[in-house]
């Protein structure tokens, strides 16, 4: 596999698996007013306080430091699976 292919693959599985993790709700314990979801940071929030008032508020940074991290764990198990596999 060449290095342009391995990184592509592990940066759209990176954000694949971020995009799942909108699902997660993450919202701390004793938090009134706001749900968040994203994991392991927050990327997304939803006001149930004044949801008039743009109720759903995207943090980029914590969106973009998802999908690297998952994108590093992508490339990880990738190159295990290409070590260790059968097929090469």
């Amino acid at each position: 596999m060449t290095d342009k292919k391995f990184i592509a693959e592990s940066v759209g599985a990176g954000i694949v698996i971020t995009l799942i993790s909108y699902f997660y709700n993450g919202t701390p314990s004793g938090l009134v007013g706001a749900v968040w979801y994203g994991f392991p940071l927050t990327w997304i929030r939803y006001l149930v306080v004044g949801p008039q008032y743009s109720p759903w508020a995207l943090d980029a940074v914590g969106l973009i430091a998802d999908i690297v991290i998952w994108s590093v764990v992508a490339a990880i198990v990738l190159f295990i699976a290409m070590k260790y596999g059968k097929h090469k």
